[in-house]
């Protein structure tokens, strides 16, 4: 097909930014149209409450809308979906189907990969990992000394930590009365020690989440609490009641001394940043997302919450230039969120050949950051709001809050907040309006004209509200789900494919070579100038 932006909908596009982005003023659009936020919201009905979402606060019109839409349309978009629900091969370099989709369907409709139903089998193991769940959390699973187990520690590293570690966290509440759970995911000894510190080998189990299991990071910290293990244990059969496996190498898992009993498998058909939602999500409810799916595969594209967010994301990229999309949750319990979608949206987009093997000619995708709110006010929302670059942002929050102390004041706060920051990059502050603040509050004169242009915002910043009823496991679910379709037609659009991670493997080769390296004491001259320097210091700093 011919490249992103040689069409005629780009040309379109292109003109009209050329045209007009420059003198859109979202605060002039607001109050000549009443119903700007009627014309750009949408409500996901779902049956554990509605999910808003307000695009209103965009540099955007109708006119702008309409063209996007048809710009996703003539690059594929909607058929692209359907061949993703469809089992098609659309990891191509890898040659799989990307049927993560598969682990959420709980309808059980076939969903084919090479000419198999694959729900057969996914729900084998999805039971088989309820049954595990409900052994561990009422006590009915055994350490070697007859122990119930009290803590569960997941060795795992990229899609392995990234994914349950966010769920866990934010889920916290709704796992009361099951075991704590640990994550250790760095090479970095420092992250196993600390951890296995505060544990008791009688009442700990680990699970090892790796696919091939030969994953260097994850395998060299489950050996070293197998070693800690025995120390206590000091009897091989043991390992068997305190270890399990998330992979698919049954040899290597056998090898380790895990009980086969206990190894859960998945599928190639999951990429790592996916696989939330297969048994690498052990500590995940299992029938949730799936309501995003059904609206992302049924719904228009004009209502259709995965796109629009994924066509405000190339307008802002592609056109405006931005470098970076900021994830802002206003919830503690969300505090893993941002990072979880680094990975997701970074290692799916973080690509420059297309998929006819070419180099692209536009940007990709972005740097993704955010921490939640209200810590990011008093840390980086300076750039946003005064800074010089366009910092796209969606900020999230749930209405109702799982700790209402105080008669719910502190969420109170946390909301005011949450609707004064998007309201604040919306409108920013003229200079007039600066001017009689400032001789409100008794300045004049050089005084005042000195500290004036300090004290006046732009505005015109780009945000997305997401308001849901309540974090619980179905919203959290939900906008997972809603991300990752986002994050999907993003890719499609800019031909690259979403779910393949090469740029992963170079630094692993390089790695094997330099660790015997750093052995004995002898200077190392093999590499480049800075690698050998780097290298030879940290040889001498040893001894």
């Amino acid at each position: 097909g011919p490249a992103c932006n040689q069409t005629s909908v780009i040309a379109k596009l292109e003109k009209w930014y050329q045209e007009h982005a420059l003198h859109l003023n979202m605060r002039k659009m607001f109050e000549e149209d009443k119903d700007r936020f009627h014309k750009f919201s949408t409500t996901l009905k779902t049956d554990h409450g509605d999910i808003l979402i307000d695009y209103s606060k965009n540099l955007i019109t109708e006119d702008v809308m309409k063209m996007l839409f048809e710009l996703g349309k003539s690059r594929g978009i909607e058929s692209a979906r359907d061949k993703m629900f469809s089992g098609e091969k659309i990891n191509f370099t890898e040659g799989r189907a990307v049927l993560h989709l598969a682990l959420r369907n709980r309808s059980n409709h076939p969903i084919m990969v090479d000419g198999h139903d694959v729900m057969p089998e996914v729900n084998k193991v999805l039971e088989k990992m309820k049954g595990f769940c409900h052994k561990v959390r009422s006590g009915e699973w055994k350490g070697w000394t007859g122990k119930s187990i009290t803590d569960v520690v997941n060795i795992g590293i990229g899609g392995s930590d990234l994914g349950p570690l966010m769920v866990t966290e934010a889920l916290k509440n709704y796992s009361k009365g099951g075991p704590r759970v640990h994550f250790v995911s760095n090479i970095d000894g420092t992250h196993i020690a600390k951890t296995l510190a505060e544990l008791n080998a009688e009442t700990t189990l680990f699970i090892v989440a790796s696919k091939t299991f030969t994953t260097q990071e994850t395998i060299t910290n489950a050996t070293s609490a197998k070693e800690w293990f025995l120390e206590h244990a000091k009897d091989k059969s043991a390992v068997a009641k305190h270890f399990v496996a998330l992979s698919t190498a049954a040899p290597l898992v056998k090898a380790f001394g895990i009980d086969l009993d206990n190894m859960f498998g998945f599928w190639d058909w999951v990429g790592g940043r996916y696989s939330l939602w297969s048994c690498i999500g052990l500590s995940i409810a299992l029938h949730i997302g799936r309501y995003i799916d059904n609206h992302f595969k049924t719904a228009p594209v004009e209502k259709n919450a995965p796109i629009l967010l994924a066509l405000l994301g190339i307008w802002y990229i592609n056109f405006f230039q931005a470098e970076t999309h900021a994830l802002l949750p206003y919830d503690q319990y969300m505090h893993r969120f941002a990072a979880y979608f680094q990975q997701g949206d970074m290692e799916s987009n973080g690509k420059y050949i297309t998929i006819h093997g070419k180099r692209v000619n536009y940007h990709t995708g972005p740097i993704v950051w955010g921490e939640p709110g209200t810590n990011g006010q008093h840390a980086f929302y300076q750039l946003i709001h005064q800074g010089t670059r366009m910092v796209p942002a969606d900020f999230l929050i749930p209405v109702q809050t799982q700790h209402p102390i105080r008669e719910g004041l502190h969420h109170k706060i946390l909301m005011a907040n949450f609707l004064a920051q998007t309201e604040a990059l919306m409108k920013g502050k003229t200079t007039e309006e600066a001017r009689k603040e400032l001789e409100a509050s008794g300045l004049s004169g050089d005084a005042l004209e000195t500290i004036l242009p300090h004290k006046v915002f732009q505005g015109n910043k780009p945000t997305n509200s997401i308001v849901f009823k309540k974090l619980n496991p179905f919203t959290l679910g939900a906008l997972i789900a809603m991300y990752e379709h986002k994050i999907f037609i993003q890719g499609v659009m800019w031909e690259i494919n979403s779910f393949d991670q090469w740029g992963v493997e170079l630094g692993k080769a390089l790695c094997k070579k330099i660790e015997p390296e750093l052995q004995g004491t002898e200077e190392v001259h093999s590499h480049d100038s800075s690698t050998n320097g780097l290298i030879n210091f940290i040889k001498k700093n040893h001894a």
